[in-house]
């Protein structure tokens, strides 16, 4: 047990947070515990533990990322392409704003808010995104014109 120690004791100079964010992850558990334990193991093959503990913090985290990198290449890249696609499909529906769009605020929605800014901004996300979005039947009118509600 004593030799674990000696061997990995490197390890509690491990930024995890500052790691996580090097390899654009959220969180901890997006990193299979055995990756992290090879890549460990990966490092103590190539430095004795004595020079480990040497090492500058932001070193040793750039060593367990790159170790990390080589391991994930493809959780990372998936990760990554998840990523464009939220950036992207948040661009094509805020991107029509930009230009004048129009979103439909119903005066009633708003009285349930009592000065909540949380709230309200969580009602004008919705709105925006289009989620739980109802759909009335003056959607279905051919008329150009909606009198029932006030837009911005």
């Amino acid at each position: 047990m004593e030799e674990d120690n000696k061997e990995y004791g490197w390890t509690i100079k491990l930024d995890w947070l500052n790691i996580l964010s090097l390899l654009n992850l959220d969180s901890i558990s997006q990193i299979p515990e055995y990756k992290r334990d090879k890549a460990i193991k990966r490092i103590t093959k190539f430095y004795s533990p004595g020079a480990l503990m040497d090492f500058e913090p932001s070193y040793l985290d750039n060593l367990v990322v790159n170790e990390l990198k080589e391991l994930m290449k493809k959780e990372l890249l998936l990760n990554a392409r998840r990523q464009e696609k939220i950036e992207k499909d948040l661009r094509d529906k805020v991107m029509p704003f930009k230009r004048g769009g129009i979103i439909r605020i119903d005066p009633r929605d708003l009285k349930d808010f009592k000065g909540d800014p949380e709230d309200m901004l969580k009602y004008f996300y919705k709105k925006l995104l289009g989620e739980d979005d109802d759909d009335n039947d003056d959607d279905k009118d051919n008329y150009k014109e909606d009198n029932t509600g006030y837009y911005i």
